[in-house]
């Protein structure tokens, strides 16, 4: 039986929150907390049992210290903002508790993510006895392990992966982001990269575009191609891919007003002065969009997010699509949050899990994809987030 502090009380922390109340007899007690407390005491109130909320400063590494020693957790959920993932995780040392995220540390001041901040901590927590285990949301994350167990269990060899991300939910708004403005925004205006035969190709943002038809009804949709941390982890782990990208749907609607948005400055993350004050733009557009979390009762259709890999068995070579489609409806019912935010929270909970009940406990700093993708992959279709896996006549080129 765990105890766990959550951080974070966006619609990631309320899906997480909510999935980790549903799971009593491994979360036997919860606290969750943010800078706004009352946050928290909304969410709490719409759980079928008690959990605890606290007010912390997830910047404040003494703040986050003397939370964790009051709550005295077995482990730290971070679902707050990447700019706080080392505040977190050296807290986690300081106190002694396990540690895990669902996107790795991007520093405030640069449009940049990468792993070797946190990566860099490995003999830290190895020496402590304590394990921190990145990137368990969807992509990074669910992606991770569907990567790791089709090599698992179909292919000797994988030779080229595309992880495609679709979002076929409508929300009805002009312009909207379905998680936070301010890192989605940066995402998406970044150049795009992918991995190609032992190196790093770079792209202009949304300079590669491909067309897919996918399944259950959702039809063909355009597809854009970005960076996404979870190349990285992926190209290191599994050397023998000779490709790695990944493909992210956008409408046209949401692409024009990004275009304009980044036409007038409102995307750039240089201070400017204002007034006689200094700010950043993005930062200023994150206050003028909706609240991601409130997206959840407008917002109708579903989400596929999967893997095509291309791969060698047995001197064949065969094509393998496994994904997982999640109804923005469906998960708005069961947790009062859209599609974007489930699939991120149902595996930040399903992660912890893994680790409390020590399928998944071992010292150090690790990714999604080092560890055995079978217990995972159960209970995915145990907790809401069911995979379907085919095999394809053709590649996605």
């Amino acid at each position: 039986m765990a105890n766990v502090l959550i951080v974070g009380a966006g619609g990631v922390g309320q899906v997480v929150a909510h999935k980790c109340a549903q799971v009593e007899e491994v979360f036997e007690n919860i606290t969750l907390a943010s800078r706004t407390k009352s946050k928290c005491d909304k969410i709490a109130d719409m759980l079928p049992r008690k959990i605890n909320t606290a007010e912390v400063d997830a910047d404040n590494v003494k703040e986050m210290v003397a939370l964790i020693e009051k709550v005295k957790p077995d482990m730290v959920i971070n679902v707050a903002l990447p700019y706080q993932d080392l505040h977190i995780m050296d807290a986690c040392l300081e106190t002694g508790v396990h540690y895990l995220d669902t996107a790795n540390y991007e520093p405030p001041e640069e449009a940049k993510f990468e792993y070797s901040w946190q990566w860099a901590y490995q003999d830290k927590f190895e020496k402590a006895g304590l394990m921190a285990l990145l990137g368990s949301g969807f992509d990074p994350g669910v992606t991770s392990v569907f990567t790791a167990y089709a090599k698992k269990h179909h292919f000797d060899r994988i030779k080229t992966l595309d992880i495609l991300d679709c979002n076929a939910g409508d929300h009805g708004l002009p312009f909207a982001t379905n998680f936070n403005p301010e890192i989605n925004i940066r995402e998406i205006t970044a150049n795009g990269r992918y991995w190609e035969d032992g190196k790093w190709v770079t792209t202009k943002p949304m300079e590669e575009k491909r067309v897919f038809e996918f399944p259950e009804g959702i039809g063909e949709k355009d597809l854009y191609l970005l960076y996404h941390e979870e190349l990285e982890s992926l190209s290191k782990h599994f050397p023998e891919i000779e490709r790695a990208r990944f493909w992210m749907t956008f409408g046209a609607s949401y692409l024009k007003h990004l275009e304009v948005l980044q036409n007038v400055g409102m995307t750039s993350i240089e201070p400017v002065e204002f007034q006689g004050q200094q700010i950043v733009p993005i930062q200023f557009l994150k206050a003028l969009l909706p609240d991601p979390a409130s997206l959840g009762p407008l917002t109708k259709g579903k989400t596929c997010i999967g893997n095509i890999i291309k791969g060698v068995k047995g001197g064949e070579e065969k094509i393998y699509y496994v994904y997982n489609i999640c109804d923005h409806q469906e998960a708005y019912k069961e947790v009062q949050s859209q599609a974007i935010s489930y699939t991120t929270g149902v595996p930040a909970m399903i992660g912890a899990k893994m680790m409390m009940e020590g399928k998944w406990m071992k010292p150090g700093v690790w990714n999604m994809e080092q560890l055995d993708p079978d217990p995972f992959m159960e209970d995915l279709n145990k907790y809401g987030l069911p995979w379907q896996e085919t095999w394809l006549d053709k590649p996605f080129v």
